[in-house]
């Protein structure tokens, strides 16, 4: 482009695309656009425009509305790019859920998939047909197929044969000027060749150019020999006649800079049922590459390498082999996976990889397993290496991974150099580890930008890099992760000046006005790769640690409402960083902000930290504002603490008046007044949902009994929540009797005698006060709870049962006495089975995974304890948590309906009841599903006898 884009061609722009797209998804405010446009790498853009589009019509309209006025635009998936390639200082496209839609064609042999569908959502949904999609990146849980394709991600066992490039079956192109062609459809490819015949044409004459020269062709080939993501896809123009297929194949790598990639239908590869790993430890690094080219020819899928410091690095992490911190810095070990189809080839094969290394001094090992908990430990061990650096780094650093690839048989002293340069530019605790089967490593290291003297000690030890990779050793300065703007002004260094003039000519034919995703692969700056750091500012010790991978935004409930973990610290670090400046104005603007969009809409209920790689838990932040914010409530917090039972018998009161009020006034009139109330009151009452529970009358101290038939052994502490305590049954519900009636009929049938710690009514496991951040008071209540159990318990002799699954995680992680804690599913699955039997019923059933439970590892136990009570069991995609959050789904009823958002459209038309393990979840789930949860206790009790 000559000339950038005026504020007032922004604004033009803002106008037209709101006439199609829906003004909350067109995203200008300076806050969001910061948060938004922040992706996994060291990299920062603010975009002037973020658009969360939710259609092909959107993306369309988009790209000819941004070429019409000559703006640019970048394309983000799930933003876990390492490379830069997903930031922008123009226009950022991401998508809506929406973008979800997944085919399976030809019994699994191929799916068709579209841009946002998570990787490992891809396989899931090709488990029953024992196929996977070919690329495995390590950063599969989160990433999504747009950006696996747009990148050519590979990963562990992926190598070379099965990356996007080589599974790649067709795909659905929307080009630089709108055109879209489906390269399936042969009138879409027809209409292709005759309106855009200049690109066809020019794409054959940069094939036969190509083909025409024998130095370059061979370069091709051997560049592809290795993993190589530098620069485009240029094995297409020799791989490939036709000129659609090698347009597709060079959009796959191309990072958005060639087109964007509407759908795409894989080739999928078999998973294999059977499979072993084994972990063996060699003294230097030259024995343990010598061993990987042994290995090459032996039947493995996979060979990971991983040098002294890398081992040294995650050796204190839980579950790690003692003998691991007993290496020194010059061992390298080697982590070995074998797949098969048949136990018996699996065990052949084992035997046969290690016969291969019988003459090899291997001086620590841990042999080859099936131990689903040991593999799951050796894998840890290599996961764990990059989050392990960034855990240790200096605050204000970041952490920079970078991924090469040398020659199989160079990787030995491509190794050793890079130890060399490692301590040449002061990266002492730089570490390696890589897919060694094609010689692709990875080098972790921190880096600090704050500086000039940094930024020239980088800018040094990459241009050493680049000439040690690419000259020396001819390989990839980018394996796998994409060229990006880091490694943009090396290209032509890797691939010489004929193969870096042939990608400026498919840019050009692909994107004339150079709009697509600028500075991304080609770029004429020099020292693109120095500019643009993102500064990494203190905020608070809780996540000082986060390096914005977005590993956490999958299973945020508020991430399509308002803000991810990731962008909610994004945004502190940066109010931070203005107090610090003393910049009041923009401070306190900010803050504002932040208020909502970070503070009152996070549940806080950490599932983050669960797939934070640094374990940080987003929500902890978060408590900790709104106990400054909350303060001034604290002398009413603490009567309320002090009377808890008064405090649940006004809840029972208020209860019962409401179902006075509906009663008298209908419940239609009721929800429009408490809809006024709250816009009066500027959100600050509550909303009323048909819902709401009825008043809990049960009484369990007076109708507490054990049965005649009682085992004396068999006895359990029953405490009912201060929520099933109060609340009843909505009246929707076939089975309207409570849950602490509910709860003690099964442990009736189940022979077991229960016993109700003293003063009942007082006990309270202080979560309600914790998710206010109030944690003295939660810490008084949960010290009350403990001690009231511990005694009830005969000091922990006997399980303790908690009706709702929230109080009991939050107790376990409270008290500081073994006392065994139990939420419905386990205690049943742990106590009850063995003493009940169950009738499956023959009826489909939802059910809700609640976050408390997949931070406790039960979601299985709780999928198994339900299929053995009904034939069929839908667990609803994408919604990992309800966004409940104690109280919110009353004050910020618009969490609750963000996180559910997806539920109604997956109950089934014959399915007319719910279930769960927590009460006030099931408010909300019964509310947004249209039709009624309970606990699964109530499922239970029904079949059993």
């Amino acid at each position: 482009m000559s000339t950038l884009p005026s504020a007032a061609d922004y604004q033009r722009l803002t106008i037209q695309l709101a006439t199609m797209i829906a003004s909350e998804r067109i995203i200008t405010q300076q806050a969001q656009r910061l948060a938004y446009g922040t992706d996994a790498s060291f990299y920062r853009l603010i975009p002037q425009i973020v658009l969360r589009l939710q259609s092909l019509d959107e993306v369309v309209f988009t790209i000819q509305r941004c070429a019409e006025l000559g703006i640019p635009f970048t394309f983000r998936a799930a933003g876990t790019s390492l490379s830069g390639q997903a930031i922008s200082d123009s226009v950022l496209i991401t998508l809506t859920d929406d973008w979800r839609q997944h085919d399976i064609l030809a019994n699994g042999e191929k799916i068709r998939l579209q841009p946002g569908v998570i990787g490992a959502d891809a396989n899931k949904y090709l488990a029953p047909y024992q196929r996977k999609i070919g690329p495995d990146p390590a950063s599969i849980n989160t990433c999504k197929i747009g950006g696996i394709a747009a990148n050519n991600a590979s990963g562990m066992c992926c190598g070379t044969a099965q990356n996007s490039y080589h599974t790649l079956d067709s795909m659905n192109i929307v080009f630089a000027d709108g055109f879209v062609l489906d390269t399936r459809d042969p009138h879409s490819i027809a209409q292709f060749k005759q309106q855009k015949a200049p690109l066809v044409r020019g794409i054959e004459h940069l094939c036969a150019q190509t083909r025409a020269n024998p130095e370059l062709s061979a370069r091709i080939r051997h560049k592809y020999r290795l993993k190589n993501t530098t620069g485009y896809a240029l094995n297409a123009l020799i791989d490939y006649q036709d000129p659609i297929d090698v347009i597709q194949h060079l959009l796959i790598g191309s990072e958005g800079t060639l087109g964007f990639i509407a759908d795409i239908t894989y080739n999928t590869v078999v998973e294999h049922s059977h499979k072993a790993s084994a972990l063996l430890v060699f003294a230097n690094i030259e024995q343990a590459c010598q061993a990987v080219t042994t290995l090459s020819s032996t039947p493995v899928a996979a060979v990971e390498l991983m040098d002294g410091r890398a081992l040294r690095s995650v050796a204190d992490k839980k579950g790690i082999p003692e003998f691991i911190a007993q290496l020194d810095q010059e061992a390298c070990a080697l982590l070995i996976e074998s797949h098969a189809s048949q136990q018996s080839n699996l065990e052949a094969q084992c035997h046969a990889v290690m016969d291969s290394l019988a003459t090899y001094h291997i001086i620590q090992s841990i042999p080859f397993t099936q131990e689903s908990q040991t593999i799951a430990t050796l894998w840890g061990i290599r996961k764990g290496m990059f989050p392990a650096v960034g855990a240790v780094r200096e605050v204000g650093t970041t952490v920079i991974i970078e991924d090469v690839a040398f020659p199989v048989e160079k990787l030995a002293a491509g190794v050793r150099e890079l130890q060399t340069l490692f301590e040449q530019y002061h990266y002492h605790e730089a570490i390696i580890f890589g897919h060694a089967l094609e010689g692709n490593l990875h080098f972790v290291f921190t880096q600090g930008f704050e500086h000039p003297s940094d930024i020239h000690r980088y800018g040094e030890f990459m241009d050493a890099v680049a000439a040690l990779v690419a000259v020396k050793y001819q390989g990839s300065l980018k394996a796998e992760h994409g060229t990006g703007r880091n490694m943009a002004p090396y290209v032509e260094l890797e691939w010489g000046k004929e193969g870096y003039a042939l990608m400026q000519q498919i840019k050009t034919l692909f994107d004339p006005n150079g709009l697509l995703n600028p500075g991304v692969i080609i770029n004429a700056d020099p020292q693109a790769h120095l500019h643009h750091l993102k500064p990494m500012p203190a905020a608070d010790a809780l996540i000082d640690k986060c390096i914005e991978c977005g590993f956490c935004e999958p299973v945020c409930p508020s991430r399509t409402l308002t803000l991810s973990p990731r962008q909610r610290i994004v945004l502190y670090r940066e109010l931070q960083r203005q107090i610090r400046a003393g910049d009041e104005v923009a401070a306190s603007e900010l803050d504002k902000v932040f208020q909502y969009q970070g503070v009152e809409t996070c549940a806080a209920t950490g599932l983050c930290a669960e797939r934070c790689p640094v374990g940080i838990n987003t929500g902890d932040l978060i408590k900790q504002l709104r106990r400054e914010r909350y303060q001034k409530f604290t002398p009413i917090a603490r009567w309320t603490a002090d009377h808890f039972s008064t405090t649940t018998a006004l809840v029972r009161a208020g209860l019962q008046a409401n179902q006075w009020a509906t009663k008298a006034l209908g419940a239609s009139r009721l929800e429009r007044l408490a809809r006024q109330l709250r816009q009066w009151s500027e959100g600050k009452t509550p909303v009323w949902l048909a819902e709401m529970p009825t008043a809990n009358r049960y009484s369990l101290n007076q109708s507490t009994h054990t049965p005649s038939s009682l085992c004396h052994d068999k006895k359990v502490v029953y405490l009912p929540s201060c929520a099933s305590r109060t609340m009843g049954q909505p009246t929707q519900v076939q089975d309207s009797r409570s849950l602490p009636e509910v709860t003690l009929s099964l442990l009736n049938k189940a022979g077991f005698e229960v016993i109700v710690p003293e003063l009942l009514n007082e006990q309270c496991c202080g979560m309600p006060y914790n998710s206010k951040g109030m944690k003295e008071l939660a810490s008084q209540k949960a010290m009350q709870l403990e001690q009231a159990l511990w005694q009830a318990s005969h000091n922990g002799q006997y399980p303790v049962l908690m009706d709702t699954s929230p109080c009991a995680l939050h107790s376990i992680e409270q008290f500081t006495r073994p006392i065994p804690i139990f939420e419905p599913v386990g205690f049943v699955s742990n106590y009850l089975l063995n003493h009940l039997s169950l009738t499956t019923k023959q009826e489909t059933v939802m059910l809700h995974i609640t976050c408390s439970s997949r931070k406790m590892g039960l979601a299985d136990t709780m999928l198994t304890l339900a299929r053995a009570c009904v034939s069929e069991v839908v667990v609803p995609e994408h919604i990992e948590c309800c966004g409940w959050a104690g109280d919110k789904g009353f004050t910020t009823p618009e969490l609750n309906q963000a996180a559910l958002h997806p539920l109604k459209a997956q109950v089934p038309k014959h399915c007319s009841r719910g279930f769960s393990n927590s009460r006030t979840c099931e408010i909300g789930l019964s509310h947004h599903s249209g039709i009624a949860y309970q606990s699964i206790l109530y499922l239970v009790d029904e079949v059993a006898e």
